[in-house]
């Protein structure tokens, strides 16, 4: 008796020997038969259908259909499922051939061919030898039953014969073909000709597909190929494609083919590209899908990838260590290319991280919305005069980055130049939306109440991934339209959500466009398209981003840790841009001949001339004029008042007035300043001139910056009473004295930007008055505290 019924029985001297053990064994295979047949006919048809459905991989393809991930089934195996019409003809002939040449025409299983392995395997005493049809391998793979040993085969030959019962042959083959296992973890037609040979089962060729089909009766032998040279694989392939040529006449070029070098894909360099974007894919993707057609180019992917990698390689010296980046199209949305990180499988970077999904701080890569609002509510076009001084905004004093003031600056070089006063100023005006509502309404997710930001949000207090932040320069590209980012080549666009008008978003984008920066050199690759572009920087210099528009391309990228440490090198203009622009000049070069990109202004859209120097419309002292663009009906229209003309006498060099005008008295244009911005422009190099006898109704009234009407001091008091309250204001730059008033007590006089300081003579409620020597007025109401006590009475 044989412990093992599968081990190769050894060859006995003596034929009676020899004979008289497998007579044995084959009346017991032919009673099995029998008693197997009995139990088919009378059972076997009131069984429900089996199952053969399995746990599958997915693969993700870029637009182009080139392989970027492959990923295991849950019982970690390799596996597509493949329908038989979309397999080659080759490979259905090739393994009907070699495995089971009569599969169409038996019951699911071969009498002739179980006799002969069973002579052969205990009767001659040769290997093993099953004789298993094609439907019992499936029977064998569905039910993981051991065919070694007799009970075994015959439970493989009732399952097979429950499969022939209720599927056609047809579908037995593809089930077959979607579990037979081709080697290492491989299992299935599907997966076996994508990881081998980068294509799908239908495209595969005659050498291919006989080279496949030897596979699932050895896969552990023959899978291992080891570039195609394994000679037990090589003979045995030879050995099909003459059966092959005994049923399938081939042409005169066909055998040629197998002399043809051999490119077979190892399973070690099956592709895993652009890992954190096939990671959120497969995260978006629905349950089940087998493939998924993304939006991304490869070829974009490599350039943005390899741009990041050397940019990091180039900086690592200045401790700058990790990045992100992504790019999109704006007409559908595509997204193109994204790189998480620098280094993906980099622990000491925690590169796994999709840095494209972080919320990081923005710094100032946001303001193009402040201004964009500012343009669509009538507060500025693209040429306003707005003012870059110290100002107190209700006890908030920022500064700019570079920790110095412009005095004037208009609209469009105070966005470029990323200047905090004036952002503060305009955000601060906003209103329905104001930028915190602007966020909300572009799908800006996990913000806090708007209280917990106050205006520190227009200065990068809050945080955004750099996805949301593409989506929002897209928006601008997009002519204020707000669409979602798409990740699948057959995703529809979703609705879009107009944000901003036309008008405004043209503006921003032009206020936007620029040349490079100065520490970025131009490459010899001319950029085909405009580039809108604007840097960040957070606070501590944790973050550093540029994001942009290059025609109708946006990009966006970032640099930093994901730990949040800070570095100084990490800033928008010196780190961000220069990579930006690299990426930028990069995909000029490979792609020279990119179509155009028309970006024409909106139709309602005009052009009007104005002050260069104000603003304003052009007054008759206006000296310098440019155009600029307004929106008819919102932008602000106001005449040009600081230049005005005095009466000058050319002999004396001295302002006169009409009463007493020399023969030698001529009109000269003078720049009448407010007083906050007059200083800061004198150490510019501009020269303010004697004041003299003005037109009247061409000054501005002055305004009180100190303190905030209806504000809240609390003063510590001391041996002559309270401490003193700074008091300044404002004033038109024709205003020679100002005189401050405490109720109707007269306080003091001043020149315009002079501080004058005020000790209250009790708390209480106080009505502060300022009036210029034009006499024009401002006023505020404070209420001022004791740190001893509350308030009293009211003055």
């Amino acid at each position: 008796m044989i412990s093992n019924p599968g081990a190769p029985v050894k060859q006995e001297p003596g034929p009676n020997k020899k004979l008289k053990p497998a007579v044995r064994r084959l009346g017991r295979w032919g009673l099995g038969i029998f008693l197997l047949l009995a139990l088919a006919a009378g059972g076997a048809r009131w069984l429900e259908p089996p199952p053969l459905a399995l746990a599958f991989s997915t693969a993700v393809y870029d637009r182009e259909g080139r392989l970027l991930r492959l990923t295991l089934a849950s019982d970690q195996r390799f596996r597509l499922w493949t329908p038989l019409a979309d397999i080659s003809p080759f490979l259905r002939q090739a393994i009907v051939l070699h495995e089971d040449q009569w599969f169409y025409y038996h019951p699911g299983f071969n009498p002739l061919s179980l006799l002969r392995g069973a002579w052969r395997t205990y009767g001659q005493g040769f290997n093993p030898q099953g004789g298993s049809t094609i439907t019992m391998q499936l029977a064998r793979l569905r039910w993981s039953i051991n065919t070694r040993s007799i009970t075994g085969k015959l439970e493989q030959i009732a399952r097979a014969m429950q499969l022939e019962l209720f599927y056609s042959k047809d579908e037995i083959l593809e089930a077959y073909l979607n579990r037979a296992p081709f080697g290492y973890n491989i299992e299935g037609i599907g997966a076996a000709s994508l990881i081998y040979f980068n294509k799908t089962p239908a495209e595969l060729t005659l050498p291919e597909a006989i080279s496949l089909a030897l596979l699932p009766q050895a896969p552990a032998r023959r899978g291992k190929l080891g570039g195609g040279l394994n000679p037990d694989w090589l003979r045995d392939r030879r050995r099909l494609l003459s059966r092959w040529q005994e049923h399938y006449p081939l042409s005169q070029q066909e055998p040629a083919l197998f002399d043809l070098p051999f490119n077979w894909r190892p399973p070690r360099e099956l592709p895993f590209l652009a890992p954190h974007f096939s990671e959120q894919l497969l995260n978006r993707a629905e349950k089940g899908k087998q493939a998924l057609i993304s939006t991304l180019d490869l070829s974009l992917q490599k350039i943005v990838e390899e741009r990041l990698k050397t940019f990091i390689e180039s900086r690592k010296s200045l401790g700058i260590v990790n990045g992100a980046a992504i790019l999109l199209d704006s007409r559908d949305m595509a997204v193109k290319a994204l790189v998480g990180s620098a280094a993906f499988f980099d622990p000491d970077i925690q590169g796994q991280v999709n840095g494209s999904r972080a919320k990081r701080s923005p710094g100032s890569a946001l303001k193009p919305f402040i201004y964009a609002l500012a343009l669509e509510q009538g507060l500025i076009h693209p040429r306003s005069m707005l003012k870059d001084v110290p100002t107190s905004f209700a006890g908030y004093r920022p500064e700019n980055f570079d920790r110095e003031f412009l005095g004037a600056i208009d609209a469009t070089e105070a966005l470029r130049a990323s200047r905090n006063i004036p952002a503060l100023y305009l955000a601060r005006q906003l209103n329905s939306p104001n930028l915190y509502q602007f966020l909300l309404q572009a799908g800006v997710t996990g913000m806090k109440e708007e209280q917990h930001y106050g205006l520190s949000l227009a200065l990068g207090g809050g945080e955004i991934s750099m996805q949301e932040m593409a989506g929002l320069y897209a928006m601008l590209a997009n002519r204020g339209m707000a669409r979602e980012l798409r990740w699948f080549r057959d995703e529809p666009a979703s609705p879009p959500r107009r944000l901003l008008s036309a008008e405004a978003s043209f503006l921003a984008r032009a206020m936007l466009t620029r040349s490079h920066p100065p520490q970025v050199t131009p490459s010899a690759h001319p950029l085909q398209y405009p580039i809108a572009w604007k840097t960040g920087t957070s606070w501590n210099f944790r973050d550093a981003w540029c994001a942009g528009l290059w025609g109708p391309y946006v990009l966006v990228v970032w640099l930093g840790n994901f730990s949040g440490q800070g570095n100084p090198a990490l800033t928008g203009e010196q780190a961000a841009a220069p990579l930006f622009f690299s990426i930028l000049e990069n995909i000029a070069g490979d792609y020279p001949d990119l179509p155009s990109w028309p970006d024409l202004p909106p139709p309602e859209l005009k052009q009007v001339e104005v002050c260069a120097i104000s603003g304003d419309l052009p007054g008759p002292w206006c000296r310098e004029k440019t155009l600029t663009w307004f929106i008819p009906g919102i932008s602000p229209i106001k005449v040009d008042s600081l230049h005005r003309p005095l009466l000058w006498d050319e002999e004396k060099g001295r302002a006169v007035c009409p009463a007493y005008l020399p023969p030698s008295a001529q009109a000269r244009t003078g720049e009448f300043w407010p007083s906050d911005v007059a200083g800061l422009r004198a150490r510019q190099g501009w020269s303010r001139l004697p004041l003299g006898c003005l037109v009247k109704g061409t000054s501005q009234p002055p305004r009180i910056t100190s303190p905030v009407s209806y504000g809240i001091y609390t003063l510590p008091s001391q041996a002559e009473g309270l401490a003193p309250l700074a008091l300044s204001a404002v004033s038109d730059g024709a205003v020679k004295r100002l005189y401050w008033f405490a109720g109707d007590a007269y306080i003091a006089a001043a020149s315009p930007g002079q501080t004058v300081f005020w000790r209250p003579a009790r708390p209480g409620l106080h009505h502060l008055r300022v009036a210029d020597d034009q006499g024009r007025a401002d006023s505020v109401m404070v209420r001022v505290e004791s740190i001893m006590g509350k308030s009293l009475g009211r003055e």
